[in-house]
């Protein structure tokens, strides 16, 4: 997981996110402790705690003294808001700009991307 260009705490902090958006950490379970996750991606901890710390300051993570860290209720829709807003910035934007550039009106672009999944769907199949 440790290997593209960002740093580590974000990564760490984005797996995390990552876990409790597909349902492997449930909202008021424990979350992995910093030695945990310096133990298993063999980091400092102090660089575990970093991206802890991201999740905590999010509303992502709470503590609780004494236990530990834990997912927060509602933290997985926070975590998938979030992710919604990024990704409308980073591909519907660009794609409804060129769109508008190229003439094509929003039926349109549906239009592309359902022939476009139906590709996909197809390919998949095939392997």
């Amino acid at each position: 997981m440790i290997d593209d260009g960002r740093a580590i705490f974000q990564q760490i902090a984005d797996h995390v996110a990552d876990s409790i958006i597909d349902g492997t950490l449930e909202e008021d379970t424990k979350a992995p402790s910093t030695n945990e996750l310096a133990a298993f991606y063999r980091i400092n901890p102090a660089t575990a705690a970093k991206g802890i710390n991201l999740l905590v300051d999010k509303g992502v993570l709470t503590k609780r003294r004494g236990i530990g860290m834990f997912v927060a209720v509602g933290a997985r829709e926070l975590l998938r808001r979030e992710r919604q807003d990024v990704f409308a910035d980073r591909y519907l934007k660009p794609l409804l700009i060129e769109a508008r550039r190229l003439g094509l009106s929003p039926d349109d672009v549906i239009a592309l991307i359902g022939q476009q999944t139906a590709t996909a769907a197809a390919s998949t199949a095939r392997s």
